[in-house]
């Protein structure tokens, strides 16, 4: 890739180092190094695998293993803790349809499970009291003491990356490291264990394990497992592989960092189709800014040049409508959130 590149054509998926990050913590020179991979990567991809990011196998190793028995519970028991108003809990096989998505008219619902569970909020934070949108409990499986646990440190760890990500994206972006940390006080969060049936080989075309769509907010962070499936579209249309590599991450920015960069970072299609032959297991990680906070263009991606494309959004709004649509129990829901 080259400054010259022409935005989105691309035929692999490119490598960043985060080392820097750990080596040098909570300084710009570390930070720095990290930025101009970030902006190489997302001005031109959009995608990008994680190197160095820190996290220790064991604790992603126990997240896969909590996620295969969760999944292999009766499905009774899944149920009991069906997705809630709050988007937390379990979310049965055909409930999902992309109906947003912006690169494909998406009718068939995706062929996964899952598991969500979303930021913590205790039961005297303003949201919860005042009843605001996805502001309620997690949801946990009562058979499996030891799952909330391995879900929630997990979890932990991730949000402390995040932050560390979002103060290299601001630089990449051509601002100061902590301009948009205030966003990211009260970070709203998903961490999703997704499982993925064996793809039938008599099928539609437009069946898919997770249909082409373009992820709703900040950064995605997902780490995968060997069975593939995930494809991810360049600007001529072609789907390129994204496989499973040993102890990375594959990060993409989505579509509010799109906005907020004024179009600078690419929202890329993806797809997942597993042709595996067995189950696959993946766990996106979801790292948005506060439900309450607008987003605009940031002043540092604005010019004569590059005027303004994108009017102010409150991000729980623009969230909202996007699970409203796209969730069948948030159809159910409405009324209530």
């Amino acid at each position: 890739m080259t400054a010259s590149s022409q935005p989105g054509m691309f035929h692999a998926i490119p490598v960043i180092d985060l080392a820097p990050l750990l080596e040098h913590p909570n300084t710009e020179a570390g930070l720095r190094c990290v930025a101009d991979a970030i902006h190489d990567a997302y001005s031109q991809v959009g995608f990008a695998y994680l190197i160095n990011h820190g996290i220790a196998q064991s604790m992603i190793d126990e997240l896969f293993e909590a996620s295969r028995q969760f999944h292999a519970l009766p499905r009774e028991d899944k149920m009991r803790i069906e997705v809630n108003a709050f988007h937390r809990g379990f979310i049965p096989i055909n409930t999902s349809t992309v109906k947003t998505s912006s690169v494909a008219n998406v009718t068939r619902p995706n062929q996964s499970e899952s598991f969500m569970m979303m930021h913590d909020l205790p039961d005297d934070d303003p949201d919860v009291l005042a009843g605001a949108p996805l502001a309620g409990p997690n949801q946990w499986p009562e058979r499996l003491p030891s799952f909330r646990s391995a879900v929630m440190a997990y979890n932990d760890a991730m949000v402390a990356l995040g932050r560390q990500l979002v103060q290299a994206i601001s630089l990449a972006l051509g601002g100061g490291p902590h301009d948009l940390d205030g966003y990211f006080e009260r970070p709203t969060t998903f961490l999703r264990l997704l499982s993925y049936p064996e793809h039938p080989l008599q099928s539609p075309e437009d069946l898919f394990g997770s249909a082409p769509h373009t992820d709703y907010g900040f950064i995605t962070i997902l780490v995968q497992d060997d069975a593939g499936g995930l494809q991810v579209r360049n600007v001529a249309g072609e789907w390129i592989d994204a496989p499973y590599r040993p102890g990375t991450f594959v990060m993409n920015s989505a579509d509010i960092l799109h906005r907020w960069s004024n179009g600078r970072f690419i929202s890329t299609p993806h797809r997942v189709i597993n042709r595996s032959g067995r189950t696959r297991y993946s766990n996106p990680f979801f790292f948005d800014p506060d439900m309450h906070a607008t987003i605009a263009p940031l002043p540092s991606c604005v010019s004569d040049h590059a005027p303004a494309a994108y009017p102010p959004v409150v991000f729980g709004d623009y969230l909202m409508e996007r699970l409203h649509k796209n969730y069948n129990q948030h159809q159910k829901h409405t009324t209530k959130v």
